[in-house]
């Protein structure tokens, strides 16, 4: 992000409180946090913060600290936000940030790796990270002999034990032994190439190749497409939401004519698929991120105000809710007029698609749920829940004839 002095001299209410500058920056199109973010955005989040280490020793500087809420998208490339977090280098003082960059960066992508753990529960659960003591106890023999996990894990586990936490005299010991500033850039070397080889690979499962399996034909997925183009095309938009955006098929459509796309889905292997090939991409105007619209991140931290929760993080003109409601509804089993509620909540124009009774998918979702399952998931019941709060402006039947697709607007 771009970061200006905001003048020459210093503004006069900070005059005199030992400020050097005053900064301004650029604006987040949208905050996101890590435990919204899939595999691939941790790993290149941590090697941003590695690579600005290693910049920042050069010139006898290093950050103080580091964690991934420094980091924000510019859609799939991260930036690094906390210009702050630089400091003048100690002689004889370790690397202050390796700490929480172990807690919040590298065992959750470890755990993952090698375990198969998601991350996103543990981070939304703990704003402070991963224990090294937990990591190594979740670790099996094989693991802790990986390259890399008995320095990084085994035997910080070990002298967070000795120390109790009691940094000073471990900066004091290390002092004493003659600690110098390459020990860091060797530290720091390691940790970069630690971190490339980490990797995780999606499971195929049900949502990773939902484009196969969906009971869509052609047809149904052009007169989708049409659907949304026609209506992202009525005004430029501000910020766009696509929930469930799967592969990102109409995400990117409506992100054509909109200055900022957030694709939220709850499967972390469908959102770390997308994010690959947005990278690949280099898209600079579409965030993927792992949320599950039925339980999305609440607030979070001191007094609730530390993490916002979804909602207040920047609402959209425009929401995409296409082959959710039914996963939502029946599976999630949160009332249907509760659903639509919520979304008319949102201010914003809607594309939403009901697949009725009759289609296969809903179908199997309600035999798993035995007769008499979900009463209120009707075509005139979602309709009138849909008239009550929003102004409908148009509705489509897909050619299969089991998916119905409308447009509606908060009333004039």
């Amino acid at each position: 992000m771009a970061t200006e002095p905001v003048a020459e001299r210093l503004p006069a209410e900070l005059t005199g409180l030992g400020y050097a500058a005053a900064l301004a920056h650029e604006r987040i199109p949208f905050v996101s946090y890590p435990y919204e973010w899939p595999f691939g955005m941790l790993r290149d989040a941590a090697l941003l913060q590695l690579e600005l280490v290693r910049a920042g020793l050069a010139e006898d500087l290093v950050t103080k600290d580091a964690t991934p809420y420094n980091v924000q998208w510019r859609g799939a490339r991260p930036v690094f936000v906390d210009v702050s977090s630089f400091q003048r280098l100690r002689p004889g003082e370790p690397w202050a940030g390796y700490r929480q960059f172990c807690s919040l960066f590298l065992y959750p992508l470890v755990l993952q790796a090698y375990r198969g753990v998601p991350f996103q529960p543990w981070l939304r659960g703990s704003l402070e990270g991963i224990e090294p003591d937990e990591c190594r106890r979740l670790l099996t023999l094989r693991d802790r002999l990986r390259r890399g996990m008995l320095a990084h894990v085994v035997l910080h586990s070990r002298l967070e034990s000795r120390y109790g936490g009691g940094r000073e005299d471990v900066k004091e010991e290390l002092r004493a032994a003659g600690f110098h500033k390459g020990l860091i850039e060797a530290n720091v070397r390691g940790l970069e190439k630690l971190v490339r080889r980490l990797d995780w690979e999606p499971r195929r499962s049900g949502w990773t190749r939902y484009d196969e399996e969906a009971p869509y034909t052609e047809a149904d997925r052009a007169a989708k497409e049409d659907f949304v183009r026609e209506t992202a095309g009525l005004r430029r938009r501000t910020l766009v939401w696509d929930l469930g955006a799967n592969d990102g098929r109409y995400t990117r459509i409506a992100a054509v004519e909109a200055d900022y796309t957030v694709a939220l889905d709850a499967d972390p292997g469908v959102v770390e698929l997308l994010y690959r090939s947005l990278r690949a991409e280099k898209a600079a105007t579409i965030v993927p991120l792992v949320v599950d619209v039925a339980d999305p991140s609440p607030a979070l931290g001191w007094r609730g105000r530390e993490r916002m929760p979804l909602e207040d993080r920047g609402r959209p003109d425009l929401v995409l809710s296409l082959a959710v409601l039914h996963h939502v509804v029946i599976s999630g089993n949160i009332p249907l007029a509760s659903f639509v509620d919520w979304l008319a909540g949102l201010g914003a124009e809607l594309v939403i698609e009901f697949p009725t009774r009759e289609d296969p998918i809903v179908r199997r979702l309600l035999q798993r749920k035995g007769p008499g399952a979900n009463p209120d998931y009707e075509t005139d019941v979602f309709e009138r829940a849909l008239g009550k709060r929003l102004r409908v402006d148009r509705r489509t039947i897909l050619p299969s004839g089991t998916r119905l697709l409308y447009r509606a607007a908060p009333p004039a």
